[in-house]
């Protein structure tokens, strides 16, 4: 005997999902402040580098895109967290460029302006094409693989981790809220499904728990050795 489940209960959990991921996504958008406190408060970039910022714009652009009536169905969510995150980012960006020295301020105002050169031929492309399911697929792909690269590049943390084994490089809320938030959206994208988002944010959510198993292991294991008693010989 088989039970089907009301499309409604589908809608609710997918929107239960949709906003807990926009709400852990706030965590993410917000972790970045203190090093732009430490910015503006030494008027210097340092050796602060902006292209994660660059690159976190382009995603954002890419799948606020995918998110609109336009590209795909049912996928406001997706829209409102992209386009929350841009304006962060963009907000980063302007800070950063304020206070980087010339060489740096013309490298990233040439990065930005590739970054919406690019979106314009996204957008202008994808709107060429007249089959709306075939624009969905091009869009979705695209999103698909900036979120991947996205979330892959916490590998470089997690081999720097293992490497020094310590856990001084990889906050842990940062790594919390990338975490929750992939697994609210993995999950919106199942009951929404939709596999251009839960492919990817399914890859998010192995690294996040990878990324967590990682802090407690050295964590607890740099607790250990402190409490160990030194051995020593005495006179």
């Amino acid at each position: 005997m088989f039970f089907s489940i009301p499309d409604g209960t589908f809608t609710i959990c997918r929107d239960a999902a949709g906003i807990a991921g926009n709400i852990f996504a706030f965590g993410l958008f917000i972790s970045p402040i203190p090093t732009f406190k430490r910015i503006i408060r030494n008027q210097s970039t340092e050796n602060f580098s902006g292209l994660p910022y660059v690159y976190a714009l382009l995603n954002c652009l890419i799948c606020t895109w995918y998110g609109t009536p336009l590209i795909s169905f049912d996928n406001l969510l997706v829209m409102t967290v992209n386009s929350i995150g841009a304006v962060f980012q963009i907000t980063y960006i302007i800070i950063f460029i304020v206070h980087a020295d010339r060489e740096k301020k013309i490298r990233m105002l040439g990065l930005i302006l590739a970054v919406f050169g690019l979106m314009a031929i996204v957008v202008a492309g994808s709107l060429q094409i007249a089959d709306r399911g075939t624009r969905w697929v091009f869009v979705g792909i695209l999103s698909c693989a900036s979120l991947i690269s996205m979330f892959a590049s916490p590998l470089f943390i997690i081999n720097l981790v293992i490497r020094t084994k310590s856990v001084e490089f990889m906050p842990f809320y940062l790594s919390l809220s990338t975490f929750l938030m992939s697994t609210s959206f993995f999950l919106y994208g199942i009951f929404n499904f939709d596999a251009f988002i839960y492919v990817p944010n399914g890859i998010g959510t192995i690294l996040g728990i990878l990324q967590l198993a990682l802090y407690f292991h050295y964590k607890t294991k740099s607790v250990e050795e402190s409490r160990e008693p030194l051995m020593g010989s005495h006179a």
